[in-house]
């Protein structure tokens, strides 16, 4: 008997996802070993075509959603003159367009998202962070490769 190596790098990102306490992690390679291992895998492709623009379409909205409930407050018009604001803008069009860079990497380059991948899980689980580095990660991969 042969072991899926995919499943067995799935239950280590279970396990790593658990002893962070990350639930992102858990949750999210706990769903993709039951899809794998069940009936439900003919709809893996569906996922691999959909389920990046979902999760930021999901992304969106939960950062959106306090503007929207009326906890956040939409700034002054005034407030867009202040410094920090228009460095906030600055740096939010900046890694924007380098996470775009990360899309065409991430596709013509899959073996590299291997990498990426594993750094943002040692990231998520032992350094706080939360999962949506390896768009940024590919793109700032793309301008490092870019120039090599």
């Amino acid at each position: 008997m042969s072991v899926n190596p995919i499943a067995l790098f799935l239950v280590m990102l279970i396990s790593l996802g658990v002893l962070s306490n990350n639930g992102a992690i858990t949750l999210s390679a706990t769903i993709l070993l039951l899809i794998q291992q069940t009936m439900l895998a003919k709809y893996l492709p569906i996922l691999d075509k959909y389920a990046l623009n979902a999760g930021i379409v999901l992304l969106m909205i939960g950062v959106l959603s306090p503007i929207v409930s009326g906890k956040t407050k939409l700034p002054e018009l005034s407030s867009f003159l202040n410094i920090k604001m228009m460095a906030a803008i600055i740096i939010g069009i900046g890694v924007a367009w380098i996470a775009g860079r990360g899309v065409p990497l991430i596709s013509t380059q899959p073996l590299l998202v291997v990498g990426l991948l594993i750094g943002t899980i040692v990231g998520v689980a032992f350094l706080g962070g939360i999962p949506v580095g390896p768009l940024i990660a590919a793109g700032i991969l793309s301008l490092l490769i870019e120039k090599v």
